[in-house]
């Protein structure tokens, strides 16, 4: 029987007067890659936050590994296993690369542990290793954004969530990243993927939901997605018969 890791029911979330979530429900099982593919403002980065309690719901529940963590404050889904790489990368400019790392680890107080996986994301990200003593601010933009998955997979998380790990890198960094999520995945962590690089996205998700203005209108198996003519259309840009 599939485990499920992270659950959410109904979610509603409003920025003043706009209703930016109308009543999402979806389900990442462990071991998975989900993806929440849509078009900008569809309300995937928003349901990102909801989950870890950045912005406030209005209306719903939000579980991880059948834990009810609604209302739990943010920094405590983060010791309960949940680790957000933001949009935009968000590294610390002004510290070193270490310095950003441990930063993921603030939590952590198993020296042990810590130590192999600095080790784990360093053999991950090798470029990472060449830099340790550099500061993030001096790191190009895909190193950069390397760095921001690694500090997240330093504070341990049984759910590590992307927020558009793809955006502003050139094609084959974009390659790079894909993999390595992959890699990732096959050190048994599981992934949830919001990515506007649909494409992307679906060839390498198990599972994926399309949002549209704060709904999901479609779910289904990534290959299926992929395949499907509607998708192809609005989110691949390719052209159907």
């Amino acid at each position: 029987m599939s485990e499920e890791v992270l659950k959410i029911e109904n979610l509603h979330v409003y920025y003043g007067s706009i209703h930016a979530l109308k009543g999402i429900s979806l389900k990442v099982e462990k071991g998975q890659i989900v993806t929440l593919i849509g078009a900008n403002g569809a309300g995937k980065t928003t349901t990102l936050q909801a989950i870890t309690n950045l912005v406030r719901k209005r209306e719903g529940r939000v579980f991880l590994n059948g834990k009810d963590i609604t209302h739990m404050p943010t920094h405590s889904i983060v010791n309960n296993g949940v680790a957000l790489v933001p949009e935009g990368r968000r590294i610390f400019p002004n510290l070193t690369v270490y310095e950003n790392l441990m930063m993921g680890a603030y939590a952590r107080t198993d020296q042990d542990g810590l130590k192999s996986d600095l080790e784990w994301v360093l053999t991950l990200f090798p470029r990472l290793r060449e830099r340790l003593k550099q500061l993030g601010g001096t790191l190009s933009g895909g190193e950069q954004q390397m760095l921001a998955v690694a500090r997240g997979l330093m504070s341990k998380p049984k759910l590590l969530m992307l927020d558009e790990p793809s955006l502003g890198l050139a094609p084959l960094l974009v390659k790079e990243v894909f993999e390595i999520i992959q890699k990732i995945r096959q050190e048994g962590v599981t992934i949830l993927l919001v990515e506007q690089n649909a494409f992307a996205a679906l060839k390498i998700a198990d599972y994926g939901y399309v949002l549209e203005t704060g709904r999901i209108v479609l779910e289904d198996a990534g290959s299926s997605l992929l395949g499907n003519d509607n998708v192809r259309k609005a989110y691949l840009g390719i052209a159907t018969e």
